[in-house]
Parts: structure tokens; sequence; C-alpha cells
């Protein structure tokens, strides 16, 4: 049972573009809350005044370049008793921001930790995608380097579930480039741009019709969402026709070919030594 003489951590979503998506609830924490800790101090203070809201407790940066060192300040601070309310630039902390950190402190601690729904551009993008939503994952940002980017995509090339990426818009063409290869061109995808900003676009189409959209270059902040892979097999399932050529693209990017079929086997039901064999055989 937590102290009731502890504080509590309050991670608080912000919005990601229109800030009229701000709920009633964010103002009353931001005004409120002992202690914010904000991503970028500046950002916050213009997102305050664009609400009307009077910052009420003392304002520290939390970001990833210090995270590590004022997670423990932080805590103190909860520890002590004071309510701590967390934000980030945009969307909810600890998604592919700041905050994971400080949850696991203060979890371990045992602080209670709440949050402050609000805007999300990973549900945002999934829902005006046209892609199914019943099932999805989030996986936040491809590696930069090449090599790197296709060995994460090829271990996703059995992914059933709709996938949901973020991505830089300078290297939006590379990643499209590179899912097209190993996801292949006509797999359904949707780029969302500028989500409740101005200029919002969603451009819906096969992964290789993307790349080639997107070679000129993009702006904004992009969310990427692709439709995970159909059954193909007679059963519904996967078979090695279509298996054979994700573990080549694996195995070619540097992974045993034993683990790799090992792995597969595993997600699709299909035979270790068939799969094997099959790639083998296709060299």
């Amino acid at each position: 049972m937590s102290d009731p003489e502890v504080g509590t951590l309050v991670l608080a979503a912000t919005p990601i573009g229109d800030s009229s998506d701000a709920s009633p609830r964010l103002v009353e924490e931001l005004s409120t809350a002992p202690v914010v800790a904000a991503e970028d101090t500046r950002r916050l203070r213009r997102l305050c005044d664009r609400l009307g809201a009077t910052l009420g407790g003392r304002v520290v940066s939390y970001h990833e370049h210090n995270e590590a060192s004022r997670t423990a300040d932080l805590v103190a601070a909860l520890v002590a008793g004071e309510r701590v309310l967390l934000v980030t630039d945009a969307g909810m902390p600890s998604v592919s921001d700041p905050g994971y950190r400080l949850v696991c402190e203060a979890v371990r601690h045992d602080i209670p930790v709440t949050c402050v729904p609000g805007p999300s551009a990973v549900l945002m993008a999934l829902a005006v995608s046209g892609l199914p939503v019943d099932r999805f994952c989030f996986e936040g940002f491809l590696p930069r380097k090449a090599g790197e980017r296709e060995r994460a995509i090829a271990a996703l090339a059995a992914e059933p579930r709709t996938m949901v990426f973020f991505e830089a818009p300078h290297r939006l063409a590379a990643a499209l480039t590179s899912l097209a290869g190993g996801l292949g061109e006509e797999r359904p995808a949707a780029v969302c741009r500028e989500l409740t900003k101005t200029y919002e676009e969603v451009r819906r189409g096969g992964l290789g019709e993307l790349a080639t959209w997107a070679a000129d270059g993009v702006r904004g902040e992009i969310t990427l969402v692709v439709a995970g892979r159909e059954p193909t097999g007679a059963d519904g399932g996967v078979d090695l026709a279509t298996a054979v050529p994700g573990i080549q693209a694996r195995v070619a990017a540097g992974e045993r070919l034993k683990d790799v079929c090992k792995e597969v086997a595993a997600a699709t039901g299909l035979s270790t030594k068939q799969l094997y064999d099959a790639v083998l055989a296709s060299r």
C-alpha cells in the first residue's frame, strides 16, 4: 500500500497541434501542481499563454539529455509529498518521449501514478488511416541506419497487426522505401502529416506508391500507419512460399538462419526444419 504522505506523479497529454484540444483538467493541473516538469519549458509557457493558464508551481526541465540526472530530484519531490506534473512537447509523456524512466522509479518507490488523457498522434493516425483497427502495435521510430532499419522491418514481416510508426520528415522516403522492400510495394499504408494542424494531410496507398510520392520531400510531423500481413496459407496462416523471402532478408542483413527459422516457426506454426530446408533450396 502506498504511503498517504507521498505525492502523485501525473502524466499529462498536451495538444499535438491544435491547442484547443487541451482538456480543462490539463489547465487545472498546470495551474495547481506544485512541480511541473516539462520537456521544453519555453514551449510549455507558450502553451499556457494560449490556454490562459497560470503556472502555479515551480517549473523544471525534463528531457532526454537530463532525464537520468533529474529523475532522482523529481522522485525526491514526490517522496516529500509534492504532486509532480509531467508534460512533453506534444502527446502523452513516455510514448516516444521522456517519462518512462520517471514512471519506473515512481513505481519502485510505491508512488501513485496517474494521467491526464488527451491527444495522441498514434490513436488519431490509426483512426483516420482506413486500415484495420481491431488489433495494432506501436513501433516508434525505425532505426536511422539502413542495415538496422532493414533488419527491424524484416522482423515485422509476419506481423498480422496494423503497425504505427513515427518518422522524421527527412527520413520518410528512405523509411517507406525500406518498408516497401521488406513488406511489399503493394502493402497498404497511410502517411499522416501535421495531424490537427492547418495543413493536415492523410496520404493513403501502397508502400511503393507512397515511397515515390515522398521522394521529392515531405514536411511536418509524420505518423505512419502500415497494414499487417494478411493470412496467405490455405489454412489461413503464412505458408512456406511467403515466409521464405522474409527469412532471406533477415539472413542477408546478418542474422543466423537457424535462429530466424526458429523465430518464424514459433510465430507462424510452420516447421523449423521445413523453413530451413526451403531457404536452402531457394539459394
